[in-house]
């Protein structure tokens, strides 16, 4: 097996289009199923996908081929105005392709491309124990900020999740 340098060769980064919605809703809908990463239960369509497209929020896929292998959103964050330059940010990879480097190379181009957009600052939540993700997210410059308690029940457990930040803009300290 390739590491993840070496998988990362292959692997092609750009910006991801509502034609993108169907394998974008495959992934996320994975990510679903595991009950590793989201309190959501109900599975997306390709209807739920394409409001995603607002032409404010960068969404970025990493393709393996011609096979969408892992894709990074940025959402609305709050919706009042002085919050205007954060967004949410999710990463979901496929699960025969977790652990190769395509969601390091998504969440990266994700911040790229949320700096363009003019965000300064994404946030996130991971659940504790989803130590890759957390792993993740440190090594691209995201900070853990805290951990809301009992935050969601999953499957009717109650879920904890640690609050992460990174800043983006080259200027902002």
């Amino acid at each position: 097996m390739r590491n993840a340098a070496t998988a990362s060769k292959f692997l092609n980064v750009r910006l991801a289009t509502p034609a993108d919605g169907e394998a974008i809703a495959r992934i996320y809908n994975q990510g679903i199923e595991d009950r590793v990463a989201t309190f959501e239960t109900r599975l997306r369509s390709l209807a739920d996908v394409d409001d995603w497209f607002d032409g404010r929020h960068p969404i970025v896929v990493v393709e393996n081929g011609d096979e969408i292998i892992a894709f990074a959103a940025t959402f609305p964050y709050r919706q009042r105005e002085c919050y205007a330059g954060i967004a949410e940010a999710s990463l979901y990879v496929a699960r025969g392709s977790r652990g190769r480097g395509a969601g390091k190379l998504a969440l990266a181009a994700l911040l790229q491309h949320a700096e363009q957009a003019g965000f300064w600052k994404l946030v996130s939540r991971v659940f504790p124990q989803n130590q890759a993700s957390r792993r993740l997210v440190r090594s691209l410059g995201f900070r853990e900020v805290g951990i809301y308690h009992k935050h969601g029940k999953l499957d009717g457990v109650w879920r904890d999740v640690v609050i992460v930040e990174r800043l983006i803009l080259a200027n902002q300290k």
